[in-house]
């Protein structure tokens, strides 16, 4: 069964960045497409940035240009490098792995980890 985990949430003032981790285990990592999401007290929660298996790389309006999104195959482990950080990034961010097999859609998601974003 597959799992994600994700790491390297926390408190960090305005303007200050922080690296998200997440490590996946019991899939073929490489086949997958995976993302960053979040979800922010009271609100549904939205996309952040989207890795294909292949390589392409999506990112919301909101962070592009502040948080970058990579994937290491070779480890299993996608990250998210978010700089400048303002308070509406504050969050529990989630990580997802997705792929086709057949007739289904196969998805895996991390249980998140909070970033908050205050001074």
């Amino acid at each position: 069964q597959g799992q994600l985990v994700e790491s390297g949430g926390g408190l960090v003032q305005p303007g200050g960045s922080l690296r998200l981790s997440c490590a996946a285990s019991g899939i073929m990592f490489s086949l997958y497409d995976v993302g960053w999401y979040r979800q922010a007290p009271g609100e549904t929660r939205e996309m952040v940035a989207l890795i294909s298996s292949g390589g392409n790389i999506q990112y919301a309006a909101s962070v592009k240009g502040r948080f970058t999104t990579s994937r290491d195959n070779a480890k299993n482990t996608m990250y998210l490098q978010m700089n400048s950080l303002k308070p509406e990034d504050t969050a529990v961010y989630f990580c997802n792995a997705g792929r086709i097999i057949g007739d289904a859609e196969v998805d895996y998601w991390g249980k998140g980890t909070l970033v908050t974003v205050s001074s």
